[in-house]
């Protein structure tokens, strides 16, 4: 008689955090939590929660960290609900919290995706997932930041786009936490325009966020990111290519 099999600490990882994140998304809709937390939440104890944030300052940013680490790795949909009111709530610190926890939390989610799509896509996959793995690797740095940049690209499916190829964890933090500055930024900067409303129990118009001066800026950095990755594959080969002749 075999002994039973003892599941591997890389199965258990492999598996775990996936299965953990998986669960909490479905958690999310299935206890009604996506209609409890809304712009009408936020405005009807928008007083309570600035004067708790007032009187509790540092627990209030640790607070919203893990929080907004969570949404993020959970790919929860109120990411943009949060980031405006924390414009709103916190101020121009936001800007630093929420980049700090995107960028945990996107990790997280890349950790969990690497670990468990990338062989069920590359056994089914098989020529398609090799080009995108090569395609993606040549300047998955350059990539990576164009589509963090890019306003109309989701969130959540650019964390899990890079686990698809062979990108290391140590780029894609760095790409994720700079590009997702500037667009931070302009959310945090038009959730604090939100303050007088919310304060005064209304919920703001977000049509706002669809207006060209909002998104045009952030396309055009887009576009500049992508440069570096448009020149190498538009470059001249250069004299190391061309055949040498001996006369």
């Amino acid at each position: 008689m075999k002994p039973a099999s003892i599941p591997s600490k890389r199965g258990i990882g492999k598996w775990g955090l996936p299965a953990i994140l998986l669960c909490g998304l479905a958690g999310f809709f299935a206890t009604g939590l996506h209609q409890l937390i809304s712009w009408e939440t936020v405005a009807r104890h928008y007083a309570e929660i600035s004067h708790f944030i007032e009187q509790n300052r540092t627990a209030s940013y640790l607070g919203f960290v893990l929080f907004y680490t969570a949404v993020v790795a959970f790919s929860l949909p109120i990411a943009s609900l949060l980031t405006l009111a924390a414009g709103a709530l916190l101020g121009w610190p936001a800007i630093g919290l929420i980049v700090v926890a995107a960028t945990a939390g996107a990790s997280l989610l890349f950790i969990a995706a690497r670990g468990l799509f990338r062989d069920v896509l590359r056994a089914r996959a098989g020529p398609f997932f090799a080009k995108l793995e090569a395609g993606f690797t040549k300047n998955a740095f350059g990539y990576l930041l164009f589509l963090r940049l890019m306003p109309a690209a989701p969130f959540w499916a650019v964390n899990i786009l890079p686990a698809f190829s062979g990108m290391r964890l140590a780029p894609f933090i760095g790409a994720t936490a700079i590009g997702i500055i500037p667009g931070t930024s302009v959310y945090v900067a038009v959730g604090r325009g939100f303050d007088h409303l919310l304060a005064q129990g209304k919920t703001p118009n977000l049509a706002v966020l669809n207006t060209p001066h909002i998104w045009l800026p952030l396309a055009g950095l887009a576009l500049l990111a992508l440069l570096p990755t448009v020149y190498r594959q538009i470059r001249p080969t250069g004299k190391k290519d061309q055949p040498h002749d001996p006369s």
